[in-house]
């Protein structure tokens, strides 16, 4: 590859240089590119889906009953009378269905276990499946609300927690989560320019350009992680939220990329920073968390001030879907800070959310957001499409009625072999960490060399080399595409490969491509060294 000047791509994100190494890595048509940058999973949940269609043919013919002396193609609303007889006619009629077993026991366990009208469940699910109501509540519907509130205390780590303390807002995935809260924070004055936010890194990349944005100029606090302590904050580092000035702690947990976990002594180094700072107020973006073992948020942890994100898109497979849940207590202190507002900060508050209700300092944080989402004066169009909150209560149910999870054991150990491969073929040790969840990896430049070749070699390479000509060249001589370190907040050179969208044998290829480059390094190390 000739020299470039790589200096033009240095302040972009990484997902905006992604697209350059794709261009670059799939330039050679005598190979096969190897796109390890993309955190987009390439297995998926089945048999939440067959319900899905199954449970949409049925309530295709529920429709035409309506308007059954029409002519094809016309149908009405569903009808809850006879609803349950009719489905269990189906249900008997379809008994070599996968999709339609599952549905036949979701209504089961709907009952029986947690304790739901079955028929409510039924008729909220046929009625949402056919997408011809807006969605009401528009925060979430009902019978949906209360059974992924189930799946979410569970998978969160919060079983003491009842379903009745928690609300939840179904969104656009956690993308939509994000800009959201962002938004409903600065309008309510939870935050406003010139503030200080603390963000826990590496993470995200979304979460250290949006604060700098016109809308926000936030001042950023780096709460840093150690990767020689397994990518977890140390002490000196949990202390900085003492700061009264900083409004909020944003985090991504388990973290992305290094994919770990908060572990118990991190946990509660920020219970004791909370029980210090009442009035901090904490978004942890969990969307990683139900590949971990033994997961447990922040959410469980401090209810009382932490605001949740859980997307659905990664251990489902469903990023097309675009599935997420915003999570509060309905006792917070978000709602109570707002309360404290000075009187002025108040009456603006009261003329902008007036068109909802005649008491609108009663309006809580999580509806505000809802109202927020439409600029407020859509908020009767607000929430997210009801066939998408049929899609998200069908994987909620598909995890609950799993009692020995075996979908959860084998997503994850097919992540966990997918890591396996590309170390094993890299040559270097996989770092046995019970924190670590494995969904991306991040292979360190300094690591590697060390490991492979020694001190003195990693010394040179960190000394002469640019990591992200490095990671051109690999695009350009291998195909593989990995993302910089850089782009997340990591403080040393490193590639980011996700370790969920391509097969086995690629992330063995990766390995061994990765392995073949650091020997030519080491090559021009020698003889950069007789020179």
């Amino acid at each position: 590859m000739a020299k470039m000047d790589y200096s033009q791509y240095s302040k972009l994100s990484p997902f905006e240089l992604k697209d350059n190494l794709i261009a670059l890595a799939s330039s050679h048509a005598d190979r096969l590119m190897l796109n390890a940058g993309r955190g987009n999973p390439n297995f998926l949940a089945t048999v939440p889906r067959r319900a899905f269609f199954q449970l949409g043919l049925f309530a295709v013919s529920e429709a035409e009953l309506s308007f059954s002396y029409m002519s094809e193609g016309i149908g009405g609303l569903a009808r809850a009378d006879g609803l349950a007889a009719r489905f269990h006619t189906f249900v008997a009629a379809n008994t070599n269905k996968p999709g339609v077993v599952f549905l036949g026991k979701a209504l089961s366990y709907v009952r029986d276990q947690l304790g739901l009208n079955a028929d409510e469940f039924l008729f909220e699910m046929v009625a949402g499946i056919l997408g011809a109501n807006y969605p009401e509540p528009d925060r979430m519907l009902k019978v949906s609300e209360r059974i992924v509130r189930e799946y979410v205390i569970r998978e969160m780590g919060a079983r003491s927690m009842t379903s009745e303390e928690v609300d939840l807002f179904a969104v656009e995935g956690g993308t939509a989560a994000m800009a959201y809260i962002f938004n409903s924070m600065r309008e309510n004055r939870l935050i406003a320019p010139g503030d200080k936010i603390a963000i826990g890194s590496p993470i995200f990349t979304p979460y250290l350009e949006i604060p700098e944005l016109n809308d926000y100029q936030l001042k950023q606090v780096l709460i840093e992680a150690d990767p020689k302590a397994g990518w977890q904050y140390p002490a000196s580092e949990i202390k900085k939220l003492e700061d009264p000035a900083i409004k909020a702690f944003f985090l991504v947990n388990p973290s992305n990329p290094p994919s770990v976990k908060l572990d118990d002594a991190g946990l509660q180094a920020i219970a004791e920073i909370v029980k210090k700072r009442p009035d901090l107020i904490i978004l942890t973006d969990d969307v990683y968390g139900t590949f971990a073992d033994d997961f447990k948020s922040l959410f469980a942890i401090c209810p009382q001030n932490t605001i949740l994100v859980y997307s659905f898109s990664k251990y489902f497979g469903a990023t097309g879907w675009r599935l997420g849940v915003i999570a509060m207590t309905r006792d917070n202190v978000i709602d109570r800070t707002i309360a404290a507002l000075p009187e002025a900060a108040k009456k603006e508050l009261d003329t902008r959310y007036a068109s909802l209700t005649t008491e609108p300092r009663k309006v809580k944080f999580i509806d505000r957001l809802v109202a927020d989402s439409r600029a407020v004066a859509l908020n009767h169009t607000a929430g997210l499409s009801t066939p998408q909150q049929v899609q998200m209560v069908l994987f909620s149910l598909f995890n609950l009625m799993d009692t020995r999870q075996d979908y959860k054991h084998a997503v994850k150990a097919l992540i966990r072999r997918r890591d396996a491969a590309l170390y094993d073929k890299l040559g270097v040790a996989q770092k046995d960490d019970a924190d670590s969840v494995d969904y991306y990896t991040l292979v360190s430049l300094e690591d590697v060399a060390r490991e492979l070749y020694g001190a003195e070699f990693a010394a040179w390479v960190l000394k002469t080399q640019n990591p992200t000509e490095i990671l051109f060249r690999v695009a350009d001589e291998t195909g593989i595409v990995l993302l910089p370190g850089s782009g997340f907040g990591v403080q040393h050179p490193s590639g980011r490969a996700s370790l969920a969208n391509l097969n086995e044998y690629q992330y063995a290829a990766i390995g061994t491509a990765l392995r073949k480059l650091a020997a030519e390094y080491y090559d021009d190390y020698k003889k950069a060294s007789k020179a």
